[in-house]
Order: structure tokens, then C-alpha cells, then sequence
């Protein structure tokens, strides 16, 4: 362990001693780690601590090393920081998120120290019922809720990974003439939505921890959390968990639950902005599709992702272009 990390790490925990006991993960392309670490003589028994390495990537597992990819690495982990620190402790029991303890930077590597989820959350989950699916579009539905319409300040002004400002490289790559040629297009049409909220950015399967009786969940991962059309979480959670023939079967059914939990979230609103707002964002569930269909067009074409679910909303959007 880093020396000056693990001073840092006894003082702001209040303990004598600190272990790591686990690799929960390695980071994306080699830019760090996810670790468990034992704490002794502190009221806390262990922390997860998010150890970022700021030196360029040699070896992406697909192949998309630039300077371009590098910097918007750098700056989600940034970005992830800046939540923790002055927007992660808006989010509800509803919408639960791991604490934030502390950060350090040097000035080759950056760490991050959050709770330990595991305690009441200790379940990964990869295939879900359709009783865990709306377990998550809860927890969608309340974040989303407590940041509708808040100006995304610090974070990413659009928020996800696949946004097509951020990916120029995955878009020449498509071979999709017309997809290629309206993406800008689909991309306005999320941006000038007329609600937005704050959205995840990477709200797969993966990224959630579930209680032991599976009726509650709390979110990881916040990297590319920004502004956005909270159709994108929820389209992008349906694709990470679904087959293409479970979503033509449940949308419709997945889509009135998610509202259902929103609206009930937002009791202040009025009947009139939330009959607007799920009209709107109804309505923009299919585009949402195709925005992140057009990111794996791009990025990896023979992705498993790619049915013929979502290929149908391409068609279907294109034609309404």
C-alpha cells in the first residue's frame, strides 16, 4: 500500500491499522483497482477504496487506445469524485448510493474511499426476474426524481458513456450509412428534452449491489453520471438485462412501472407536468434505444447487445426522421 495513502487512510477512518483483503475489480483498460480493506481499531470494519492511476492506458480490451480516449477516462474519474463529494448525499434510501469517507490525489494515482455496501448489500446479480428488474427501475425512477430538472454543475453536461460528442472514434466506425448520418440528430433530440434530470451514465446490471431478500439495491459507479433524458438509464438498464424478446414481451409493463414509481416520487409536481413529462419521455424511450445502439454499432458491431430488439428501433426511429 501507497505509504502516504495508508497514513491518510488510518487518520480520516480513525484506525490502527488498515489491510487489504480483496480485489473486488481491476478498472477498465488498466487504470486502477477496487479493493476491500480491513480496518482494525475503528468503528469501521472495512471500506472499498477506488485506486485510479492517471498514466495512460497501453492495452484497451478492444483496441480504442488514443490520447482522446485517455482524457475522458481522466476526466470521469474526476467526475466521479466531484459526485461523491458534493452531490452523492442528496440521493434517498430510495436511490441508495455508498457513502463518501474521503479523497486523495497525488500526482500519478487518485483514491477514493466509500463505504462498504456489502453489509447490506452483499448480492451481485447478472440474471434478474422481472421482480428484481423493477426493484432498479425504483431506484431509477427516485434518482431520477431528486434531480429532475437541477443544472448538472461539475458533473458531465451530458451525461453517459456512449454520448456521441465524447465518441468520434466508435462513430466513424459505423457502417450504418443512415444511422451514421442521422446520430446527430438523435442525440438533439435527447438533449432538448424538455425535462431532464440527472442520469447514472451506467446504470447496467452489474452496477447494481441488492439486498439479501432482493427488494432493495443501491447503485455503484458514477463516472459518467451528468445531465440527460432519464430515458437513457432506463433504456440502457433494459438492454443490460433483458433478451431482445423479453423487451418486445415486458416494455410496455417494465415502462408503466418506471413511471408509476416516478410519479409517485414527484407528489409535488403537478398532474398537468407529469402527465407532460411521461408523454415526453415515452416518446423518447425508442430514441434513447437507438442512441446507445448507434454507440455499439461503432464500437464493437458483432456485440451480443445488438438483436433484433433494439435493431427494430433503429428502423423505427429512422423512419421518423
Amino acid at each position: 500500500m501507497n505509504p502516504t495513502f495508508k497514513n491518510y487512510l488510518l487518520e480520516i477512518t480513525q484506525s490502527d491499522d488498515a489491510q487489504e483483503v480483496e480485489v473486488i475489480q481491476s478498472l477498465w483498460s488498466g487504470y486502477g483497482k477496487i479493493s476491500r480493506y480491513r480496518l482494525f481499531g475503528s468503528d469501521l470494519q472495512t471500506v472499498v477504496v477506488k485506486q485510479i492511476s492517471v498514466k495512460q492506458a497501453q492495452h484497451h480490451p478492444r483496441g480504442w487506445n488514443s490520447d482522446f480516449g485517455h482524457l475522458r477516462k481522466l476526466k470521469s474519474y474526476e467526475i466521479e469524485t466531484k459526485w461523491y463529494k458534493s452531490w452523492n448525499q442528496q440521493c434517498t434510501q430510495d436511490s441508495r448510493t455508498p457513502k463518501f469517507l474521503a479523497c486523495l490525489s497525488q500526482v500519478q494515482h487518485r483514491w477514493i474511499v466509500l463505504e462498504d455496501l456489502d453489509t447490506e448489500f452483499p448480492l451481485r446479480k447478472y440474471d434478474l426476474s422481472l421482480a428484481e428488474v423493477q426493484v432498479c427501475l425504483k431506484w431509477l425512477a427516485n434518482f431520477h426524481a431528486t434531480f429532475l430538472q437541477r443544472e448538472p454543475t461539475g458533473l458531465w453536461q451530458t451525461g453517459t458513456y456512449w454520448h456521441l460528442d465524447t465518441r468520434p472514434d466508435e462513430w466513424e466506425k459505423i457502417e450504418h450509412a443512415k444511422l451514421k448520418s442521422k446520430a446527430k440528430a438523435i442525440d438533439q433530440l435527447l438533449n432538448e428534452s424538455s425535462y431532464k434530470t440527472i442520469v447514472h451514465g451506467d446504470a447496467k446490471v452489474a452496477n447494481f449491489c441488492f439486498s439479501i431478500d432482493g427488494k432493495q439495491v443501491a447503485a455503484v459507479d458514477f463516472q459518467y453520471v451528468g445531465g440527460g433524458c432519464g430515458m437513457k438509464d432506463v433504456a440502457y438498464f433494459l438492454g443490460s438485462c433483458l433478451s431482445g424478446s423479453d423487451c418486445v414481451r415486458h416494455q410496455d409493463s417494465l415502462l408503466d412501472y418506471y413511471f408509476s414509481e416516478l410519479k409517485e416520487a414527484l407528489c409535488s409536481y403537478t398532474i398537468a407536468d407529469l402527465r407532460d413529462l411521461e408523454e415526453e419521455w415515452r416518446n423518447l424511450y425508442p430514441v434513447a434505444c437507438v442512441d446507445f445502439t448507434r454507440f455499439l454499432l461503432g464500437w464493437m458491431p458483432t456485440h451480443g447487445k445488438l438483436n433484433g430488439y433494439q435493431l427494430g428501433m433503429v428502423e423505427k426511429v429512422l423512419k421518423g426522421l
